[in-house]
Parts: C-alpha cells; sequence; structure tokens
C-alpha cells in the first residue's frame, strides 16, 4: 500500500492559527513596551491581543477548521498575553515599588491566569458542565482579567494621579483581579447573550458609537467597560441561580411519584 500523500496545510486551517499567533505576537510586544515605560502602546498591544484572541476561534468554527493543535495554541496565547504580559507590565509600573511580596503579588497574577486556562483545557470535553450548558463561564475569562487588572493604570493615564500608580492599592487590587480568574463566580460569556430581534438595529448602531468613543477617548472608554464587566459579576450569579433553580423545579416535576 503506498504511503499517505502529505498535502501540507490548508489554507482554511492555518488562517485561524495564524490569528492566533498574531494575538500571542501582541502579548509579548506588550511586554516590550512595557519595558520601555511606554505604558499606553504597552495597554494597546494587550488589547489588540484580546480583539484578536476573540477572533481566532470564531474563525475557526466558521470555516470548521477547529483543532486539537489549534486549541493548545490558543490556550499558549492566552498565557502569555493575558498572565504573563499584563503581570509583567503591572510589575514594572507600580509593584516593583513594593518592598515586600510585589513580585510575588505578580506572579499571583500569571499563575492565576496559567491556573484557569489549564481548569479550562481539563473541563473542555466534560460531560458535566454546569455553567458552560447554562451559557455561563467559570470565573473570569483570561482576556476580562487582563483588561480588569489594568484598571488603576487607565485611571492613572485619565487623571494623572500617582494615588492609582501606588503597589498600597495596585497589589490588593491585582490579588482581587487573581482571584476571579481562578474562582467558580459563573459569569456572563458571549453566548449567554441574546439580542431581540426588534433591538438589533439600536445594538448595531451602539456598536458604532463604541467603536468612535474607542478612537477619540480610548482609556476612558476601556475603564467604563471594564467596570460595566466588573458591575455584570454579581448580576451573571443571579441569573445562574434563576437557571438553577428553574433546572432544579423541572427536576423535581419529571419525577414520577411513587
Amino acid at each position: 500500500m503506498p504511503p499517505a500523500i502529505d498535502r501540507g496545510l490548508s489554507f482554511r486551517a492555518f488562517l485561524p492559527n495564524a490569528v492566533t499567533a498574531l494575538a500571542l505576537c501582541f502579548g509579548l510586544t506588550g511586554i516590550r513596551f512595557g519595558f520601555a515605560g511606554d505604558w499606553e502602546k504597552a495597554l494597546a498591544s494587550i488589547i489588540i491581543a484580546g480583539v484578536l484572541d476573540g477572533l481566532d476561534g470564531r474563525i475557526a468554527r466558521m470555516l470548521r477548521a477547529q483543532s486539537k493543535f489549534g486549541a493548545e495554541l490558543d490556550s499558549l496565547s492566552d498565557n502569555i498575553a493575558f498572565g504573563t504580559a499584563p503581570a509583567l507590565i503591572i510589575f514594572f509600573w507600580s509593584l516593583r515599588e513594593a518592598p515586600k511580596f510585589g513580585w510575588t503579588v505578580s506572579l499571583a497574577l500569571a499563575v492565576c491566569c496559567a491556573l484557569r486556562l489549564a481548569r479550562y483545557n481539563a473541563r473542555i470535553d466534560a460531560d458535566e458542565q454546569p455553567h458552560k450548558s447554562a451559557g455561563f463561564n467559570t470565573g473570569v475569562p483570561a482576556p476580562a482579567g487582563a483588561g480588569l487588572a489594568f484598571v488603576p493604570i487607565l485611571l492613572w493615564l485619565i487623571s494623572d494621579n500617582a494615588l492609582f500608580r501606588s503597589w498600597t492599592l495596585v497589589m490588593p487590587w491585582t490579588l482581587f483581579v487573581a482571584a476571579l480568574m481562578i474562582s467558580s463566580l459563573p459569569t456572563y460569556s458571549w453566548s449567554s447573550i441574546r439580542i431581540r430581534r426588534s433591538w438589533r438595529i439600536f445594538a448595531l448602531a451602539g456598536v458604532a458609537l463604541l467603536g468612535a468613543a474607542l478612537i477619540n477617548e480610548p482609556w476612558i472608554t476601556l475603564l467604563l467597560i471594564c467596570l460595566t464587566y466588573l458591575a455584570s459579576v454579581p448580576m451573571s450569579m443571579a441569573a445562574y441561580a434563576k437557571v438553577k433553580r428553574r433546572r432544579a423545579s423541572q427536576t423535581v416535576g419529571g419525577q414520577s411519584l411513587p
């Protein structure tokens, strides 16, 4: 029997992996700008990495090009772009001034991001995933965690107030964000968002306005997005509790009486 001919990697499978690799490059570029003290470009690099991370999976599903290789590459890219890079940027921006434990707290952010991704990968084929089956994430996703970790930097860029750069403020905030990433809190995912048909035109107008705001006032807009997401966490917990109660009542109602 003649050996199988290696026809190489199709463009359909190559495209989403290329987007993931590009996100990884922007994450590493954010580290480079952080070393140079160019904080605006450092944040911009991580934000672009987040946009690309949101695109690669959708491109893969659209092209039906999901693969084990792509999933592993995506996890590696997320770990560097949203764990290692933000941890280093925050350390050189503020936490290196801490007399003790500054580096430890930066490590906590990076390690918690890695643990969150490892937990996600370990459960990806599990049959029992209550949060995912209801359209929720478990804990704060890595890109959202990176955005929340940058809230003090955004406040500093907007106000130029040295208070927001103080390690006494940045250290507990960083630990709080790290805890959110490895928590078991149900948080909203894109799959849980449904836009009514009558609201679609308004949603498109809102996206256009959001794009204009990002161009004109990027740091204020990003801060508002981060704070809105943080405020949605209690709402997502309440929404998931409602789903659990509905499921429990359906289970009890579906049981046959003796």
